[in-house]
């Protein structure tokens, strides 16, 4: 495997760190490739019922490494284009399918596309030191890995607006009070909850939690009475797993879950 990421399997759960710490963890190709190959291996396996995903070093992802895109060393411009249909989009769309809960841990710096990949997570937690870059509009593109879909619905369009265009900087206390995520940390203790939080939904009903990730994100595509109806196919599904079972049970006898993640 890669020595871009470094993978390390606990009891019911996996941490996915990404591993450039001397480029703030940017993107290359082969760093892309080493991650997806991860997600899609925590992906099927059963016994990974939960994903940490950080970065190594005092940054968590300074988006793409802009020296594999340099035009002065280029014959014609980058395709760009490529690069994201190849690398990002399917990247992006991985992390939204899995139907396990994904935590981020922004450990320091999120720029460029390291940002959004961050927000595409399922629950994101961040150091007090950490800050959030758009820093797109300092090389004259347009946020990317599903940024400029992802920050109007976290943040609102005018928000959105102001850190895309001037490329401001955006603390982890700020994102938090925005809704972009969900908690800032103590740098020094960042890790030991992440991976406390990645413990404790390792042990959660993990076909249900599927189940919710899906039915919350593809909210944004129904109407209500759509969405009435996906709700109701979803929880008959759940209704009739081992989880469902097991929860009432222990609910009922007055005794902790013991959950087997499954339908």
């Amino acid at each position: 495997m890669s020595d871009t990421i470094i993978v390390t399997k606990n009891a019911g759960w996996v941490e996915i760190t990404l591993n450039r710490p001397d480029r703030l963890n940017a993107f290359n190709d082969e760093m892309h490739g080493a991650l997806q190959s991860a997600l899609r291996d925590a992906k099927d396996d059963k016994s990974v019922r939960a994903i940490l995903f950080t970065g190594a070093g005092r940054g968590f992802c300074a988006g793409q490494d802009l020296d594999a895109r340099d035009p002065r060393k280029m014959t014609s411009p980058p395709d760009l284009h490529a690069t994201i249909s190849t690398f990002y989009n399917p990247l992006v769309k991985l992390i939204r399918s899995i139907n396990k809960p994904i935590i981020c841990a922004v450990n320091g710096v999120a720029a460029g596309a390291g940002v959004n990949i961050a927000l595409g997570c399922d629950i994101v937690l961040a150091a007090e030191s950490a800050k959030f870059i758009q820093s797109f509009a300092k090389v004259g593109l347009v946020p990317d890995a599903g940024g400029s879909w992802i920050l109007p619905r976290l943040i609102g369009e005018a928000r959105a607006k102001y850190i895309c265009l001037t490329a401001t900087p955006v603390p982890a206390k700020q994102a938090v009070e925005w809704g972009m995520i969900w908690q800032v940390i103590h740098d020094e203790q960042l890790m030991d909850d992440a991976r406390k939080l990645a413990a404790q939904m390792a042990e959660g009903p993990t076909f249900g939690l599927g189940m919710m990730k899906q039915a919350l994100q593809s909210s944004f595509d129904h109407s209500l009475d759509e969405h009435l109806d996906v709700e109701a196919e979803m929880q008959g599904r759940c209704g009739r797993s081992k989880d469902y079972a097991e929860g009432v049970s222990a609910f009922l006898d007055k005794r902790p879950t013991n959950f087997g993640g499954v339908e």
